[in-house]
């Protein structure tokens, strides 16, 4: 018979201490309210040198104008977007796409070179927050006459300063939705019928929705939506480096911290970086995804360390690879290329935007059955000729044809066009039958304003060959006769 305790189990002694340098998992969805303590400092300084001049560029904006023409609108009705002093059209995407690349090139190139330094300087929901943060600690206190007053019981004063803080949200949550709004509806326009009730329901719905999420981000989510809700916090690790300035709490010197048994570290373990923290959380615990870079907690460690007669920099801006304070000293081939790359795009974008004339020409043949016709001795095609006058005054365009022939317009060459108008012109060109050497020939259309050349656009002039153009036969009477007929219609880009 068989031992019974050699089938057992051995026992496994369990700890609630996890062994060091284990994983510790953190459930982030579990918090209350973060109270955020005033500091001043050079990174808070910085902060509203920065938060404010956005802020006021992009409630005064839609109210500048420039010779009757808003500074800034973006008409989607009638497809025109006034920017500055010019008129883009919908042609215009490709400048857009431009943007687009630019804005991503520089989002990596900074992003490599100083961390996440945009959220937490100049992205709207930190320049919101931090309004939104103002208006608290003018209506409520400071961080701990805050908690003090949310543990009370409900009486007058709480509730003239809790009243008196949401109506001041509130109204800014208005005046965001109907600025965001005015950039596409016109501020004075916009004003005038919300004020008389005569705006589409689309106007007061994104007006609304605008304004309820202004409130709802920057009043009651804040760090949440940089937290679970921001995509660039979960992509922000790939563009990082041992080369990147970011926040870094300097371990070597810091621990052990002050109060611990033996403790020679110059951290006093005060918690104030942590307080301080619009993201909550504790820099002392490494780089976060959650650290937007706003550098509070610099500010919070610097007076701490004033107070202590210590060095400052126990928390600064430094690359992991190598301890400096030099913003120059991480610049390496990796950046090096970012930057570039950006040099070139805006090179491109810049010498388009220069390059870029307000009309656009766009020849099109006519899509009838013939390809071309035989009349008096004359090859003729018909073209559509598609004039967008993209600028804000009339033009008169002249249109002239070019190619190694004699050809000419045979009809109405001359156009006045309106402010942002687009024509579409037919336009016959004739070519005398004994001038036809092949049977598609290059032709350029030119259109010219006030002695400009403003635009031109090459396509085909066909005609019957040299052979067919010589037989007497061809060339009968007044009779407009078709050199050839197709069983269908042909598609314009094949004669091009």
């Amino acid at each position: 018979m068989s031992n019974p305790s050699a089938s057992r189990i051995a026992a496994v002694e369990l700890h609630d201490q996890e062994p060091a340098g284990s994983l510790r998992y953190v459930d982030g969805y579990v918090g209350g309210t973060v109270y955020t303590r005033r500091i001043r400092g050079y990174f808070q300084r910085l902060r509203r040198k920065v938060a404010w001049p956005l802020m006021v560029l992009f409630f005064a904006m839609p109210w500048l104008s420039w010779n009757g023409q808003p500074l800034m609108l973006f008409d989607l009705s009638a497809q025109k977007f006034h920017i500055f002093t010019t008129t883009y059209w919908p042609q215009d995407g490709i400048l857009l796409a431009w943007l687009l690349m630019i804005s991503a090139f520089a989002l990596f190139a900074v992003t490599v070179w100083v961390g996440r330094v945009w959220c937490g300087f100049a992205c709207p929901q930190t320049v919101w927050t931090n309004l939104y943060i103002w208006v608290e600690d003018f209506c409520e206190g400071d961080r701990h006459q805050r908690i003090r007053l949310d543990a009370s019981p409900w009486n007058w004063n709480k509730l003239k300063r809790k009243g008196g803080k949401h109506a001041l949200w509130g109204l800014l949550a208005v005046a965001t939705g109907i600025t965001f709004v005015a950039y596409f509806y016109g501020i004075t326009a916009l004003l005038g019928d919300l004020l008389t009730l005569q705006a589409s329901l689309e106007a007061w719905f994104w007006v609304a929705l605008v304004g309820g999420f202004t409130y709802l981000n920057a009043g009651w989510l804040r760090e949440q939506v940089c937290r679970f809700m921001c995509p660039y916090s979960r992509f922000q690790s790939v563009m990082y480096d041992q080369d990147t300035l970011v926040v870094n709490y300097d371990l070597a010197r810091g621990e052990p911290r002050r109060g611990q048994t033996g403790a020679k570290g110059d951290c006093v373990d005060c918690d104030w970086c942590v307080q301080v923290c619009p993201a909550d959380i504790d820099i002392r615990d490494g780089l976060q995804a959650e650290c937007i870079s706003c550098g509070l907690c610099i500010d919070a460690c610097d007076q701490v360390m004033d107070k202590l007669s210590l060095p400052r920099g126990l928390i600064r801006f430094s690359p992991e690879r190598a301890r400096t304070d030099s913003i120059l000293a991480p610049l390496r081939p990796r950046l090096l290329g970012y930057f570039s790359a950006l040099a070139v795009l805006v090179g491109v974008m810049v010498y388009m935007t220069l390059e870029r004339r307000d009309l656009s020409l766009d020849v099109i043949r006519d899509r009838g059955v013939h390809l071309y016709r035989l009349q008096r001795g004359q090859v003729e095609n018909v073209y559509v000729v598609k004039l967008n006058n993209m600028s804000e005054r009339e033009r008169l365009v002249d249109l002239f044809v070019s190619g190694e022939a004699g050809f000419r317009i045979n009809s109405r060459s001359q156009v006045l066009l309106e402010p942002g108008e687009v024509l579409a012109l037919p336009v016959r060109i004739r070519l005398p039958v004994n001038q036809v050497v092949v049977s598609a020939q290059d032709i350029e259309l030119h259109a010219w304003s006030d002695g400009e050349h403003l635009a031109s656009q090459k396509t085909r002039f066909l005609g019957p060959g040299p052979t067919s153009a010589a037989s007497p036969g061809r060339q009968g009477g007044g009779v407009e006769a078709s050199s050839r007929s197709l069983p269908q219609r042909p598609r314009p880009h094949v004669f091009w």
